[in-house]
């Protein structure tokens, strides 16, 4: 849990090690006197760290959970994130809930996990975890934290009476679990299996922290599936570590109706996550866990020595961490000299190249050329806010570099690049439905982060195919979001007031530089459009007589009830249902109303997407009145 600063630096590598091997000794599997389907308490930790300032600490712990509670009340997210960082007393908190749960019963174990993490006193840390949700609030960013505490399994105490195929059973399905989750954009499975010769059903779910990558929830599962294999033939088990939570049990403790089909999952991941995570599955052992640690430690040492310190010099940056700083010659070096052979893209942000870490690490280092000192000095304000937004559909941005007028990013690198190339560029057909519903879904989730769940709202402005990025999963991350105030003057796309692409501009931003949510909400529409046609929103298309841009051919397809048109044509339409379709894409008319209040949030897009929202009846309207010279500006590609 939660450590203060004050530890003295010379001690913390032997600190460090001493609390992993603490961790490590703590694996248990612990065996439970009865199963029932219930909520019930399965472990409270709680931070032996006391705080500074009491005062602030429980104004912001209080600040903190009461974020989180309305987020989950809202009834749009299982999983919700929100931090305080007011005078010093920082507090991070981490709220997830099964999905089987009704929208109620997750504020309920919400609440209950509150009052538990309470019983913790005035310390910096506190976790309590139940079978059907999971609280935890620290000092510090925990939110990307994998299989780095202890490992607690949870067994029955009773055993199957067919023991032999009621293990085989439990661990053909718990390994398809571990397979399917991190493939399905939840990071939640929820699956049940017959017991051949028996009329005993075996019911099961995997779920991951949204905010780990999947290979860390790949191999958070398989050595949690390695837990559940020991309660066997136990009825029951389950298995907890920082990034994961999975449970098996031969008694129904969600409706058969909230199951999902995981074949589309396993045909194609089971020896791509086999590779990824047998790492993870080698360094099970204490043994190798310490090797590993003193590599980790090692390596940050060594990693110290090439890259600058991180400025401390304001308050701010004390409850803001800030990206790690590079020096100039070390960015050079990795890039080869920014070498033409190293460059992969080029936009309005500036160049964006392939560069190589000294460690090996593959990353993508975007080069800005700043208009003014006084934008420099903002970009200093903005990259501690980039810097501190962790989701997995959003770029990580890894560190930074100041050099006379040139700014230089260190993002992820996205191997797969932008999605424009997969819509109309030279890989254009290569998507299927499902990656490109998949992508959408990540999308959503990505914008409804940075309005609603952050602890600042940001609004990217700039929601378009070459600012998606795809990873080896085809799953998308959201690029260049907070960056927009910090664009030149000269290379704003409008005015000097708007940033933003053509066609992707809502109405109000782009006649009036009028911001809000909303206005990524309409580029978000329009990009949909883009993703069910695979077509460019500015590209003409002839209906009847009259050759339209992609948003006017959308909505006459529409109004005569014949949007299945708009499908692009490369897709199998055996791969998608035509209904499931068209209500896509008449969500995405809603988001492109005129009107920025008849928009829906992110947030209920979300919502929707995932079908945990009331049924409705989507009745986009077509705008009236439009200014003419934006429509004009929309009929040719900028």
């Amino acid at each position: 849990m939660g450590k203060h600063t004050r530890i003295p630096v010379g001690s913390r590598w032997c600190f460090a090690i001493m609390a992993v091997m603490v961790l490590v000794l703590m694996v248990e599997v612990v065996t439970s006197q009865s199963d029932n389907t219930n909520n019930t308490l399965i472990r409270r930790y709680c931070s032996q760290y006391d705080v500074l300032d009491e005062v602030f600490f429980l104004r912001n712990l209080n600040n903190t959970l009461s974020s989180l509670r309305r987020q989950l009340a809202d009834g749009i997210v299982y999983h919700a994130v929100a931090r305080t960082l007011i005078n010093g007393e920082s507090v991070y908190g981490l709220a997830w809930c099964r999905q089987y749960l009704s929208n109620s019963e997750c504020v309920k174990c919400f609440d209950t996990a509150a009052k538990e993490v309470r019983v913790c006193g005035i310390v910096n840390g506190g976790r309590a975890i139940y079978d059907d949700c999971d609280l935890r609030f620290e000092n510090h960013n925990f939110y990307t934290e994998a299989n780095v505490r202890g490992n607690v399994g949870v067994c029955g105490n009773q055993t199957s009476s067919e023991p032999t195929i009621y293990t085989q059973i439990v661990r053909e399905m718990l390994s398809d679990l571990r397979v399917a989750t991190p493939r399905i954009p939840d990071f939640y499975v929820a699956s049940t299996r017959k017991v051949a010769g028996t009329n005993v059903t075996v019911y099961a779910i995997a779920q991951c922290n949204l905010n780990i990558s999947h290979n860390d929830c790949a191999e958070c599962l398989w050595l949690r599936s390695r837990t559940l294999s020991d309660c066997l033939p136990y009825t029951f088990g389950r298995a907890i570590n920082t990034g994961c939570f999975m449970r098996y049990s031969n008694a129904a403790f969600f409706k058969s109706n909230q199951t999902i089909d995981l074949t589309p999952f396993l045909k194609a991941g089971k020896s791509s996550t086999k590779k990824a995570i047998i790492i993870g599955g080698v360094s099970g052992g204490v043994g190798m866990l310490l090797l590993l640690l003193a590599f980790l430690l090692w390596h940050g040492s060594t990693k110290s020595h090439d890259r600058l310190q991180q400025d401390k010099s304001t308050g701010a940056s004390e409850l803001l961490q800030g990206p790690m700083a590079y020096t100039h010659s070390y960015l050079m070096n990795a890039t080869n000299n920014f070498s033409q052979e190293n460059k992969v893209g080029e936009g309005a942000f500036g160049e964006v190249y392939k560069g190589t870490l000294n460690d090996g690490e593959v990353v993508a280092i975007k080069k800005i050329t700043m208009a003014s000192r006084g934008r420099k000095a903002l970009f200093n304000n903005e990259l501690k806010i980039i810097s501190n937004v962790h989701h997995r559909h959003l770029i990580r941005l890894l560190g930074y570099c100041n050099m006379a007028t040139n700014l230089f990013l260190v993002l992820e690198f996205m191997e797969n690049g932008s999605l424009d190339k997969f819509l109309y560029g030279e890989k254009r057909g290569s998507l299927n439905w499902r990656q490109r519903f998949d992508i959408i879904f990540g999308v959503a989730r990505g914008l409804a982060y940075l309005h609603d769940q952050y602890h600042v709202t940001v609004v990217h402005r700039d929601i378009k195919a070459s600012n998606i990025l795809l990873d080896n999963e085809f799953q998308p991350k959201i690029s260049d979001f907070g960056l927009v105030r910090l664009l030149p003057e000269d290379k704003t796309h409008i005015s000097t007031k708007v940033a933003g692409t053509f066609g992707f501009v809502a109405p109000e931003y782009a006649i009036h530089g009028q911001v809000s949510e909303k206005v990524d909400t309409y580029s978000f529409g329009v990009l949909v459009l883009e993703i069910v046609s695979g077509k460019r929103c500015t590209d003409g298309t002839k209906y009847g007589s009259v050759t339209h841009n992609l948003i006017d051919y959308a909505w006459d397809l529409y109004e005569n009830g014949i949007q299945v048109n708009l499908i692009d044509i490369t897709l199998d339409p055996s791969e998608y249902v035509q209904e499931d379709v068209e209500k896509l894409i008449e969500l995405s008319l809603m988001c492109i109303q005129s009107q920025a209040s008849t928009r829906p949030s992110m947030s209920k897009i979300v919502s929707i997407l995932s079908d945990r929202s009331p049924d409705q009846q989507i009745q986009p309207l077509r705008s009236t009145f439009i200014d003419e010279s934006y429509v004009s500006s929309m009929s040719s590609p900028s």
